[in-house]
């Protein structure tokens, strides 16, 4: 994927993969945390743009559907949850993968992908 023909940019997911401990996230450590607080200036200066970022509470408070069946908390067991995400735009994957490279994590891995816009931009 790459720019559009307009110029715009192509947005990627960047899905931030964590090793919870039971006090999660209070037990996050405080340069991680800041550094996500400076991220989107990080990423402007590479060129691209924090479209969304989010944080979730932690796996324990998941509650997984599949199917017909509801389940309290994570459906596999895992080292590593999914603990946030951010949104943002890139010129293409290379891009996208340069500037995920610099998400502050703290003791696990990220994963990058590109979107699919369903939703008509109503702009």
């Amino acid at each position: 994927m790459t720019a559009t023909d307009d110029g715009t940019l192509t947005r990627y997911v960047v899905l931030i993969f964590e090793h919870q401990t039971p006090n999660w996230p209070e037990d996050m450590p405080p340069e991680v945390m800041a550094a996500n607080e400076q991220f989107d200036d990080h990423i402007a200066r590479e060129g691209g743009r924090v479209v969304a970022a989010v944080a979730l509470q932690s796996s324990a408070t998941a509650t997984a559907i599949r199917g017909d069946v509801i389940t309290d908390g994570p459906f596999i067991e895992t080292k590593e949850a999914l603990a946030g995400l951010y949104v943002l735009e890139a010129r293409d994957l290379d891009h996208a993968i340069a500037i995920a490279r610099m998400t502050p994590v703290a003791d696990g891995g990220i994963e990058v992908r590109p979107l699919l816009d369903f939703v008509a931009d109503p702009g």
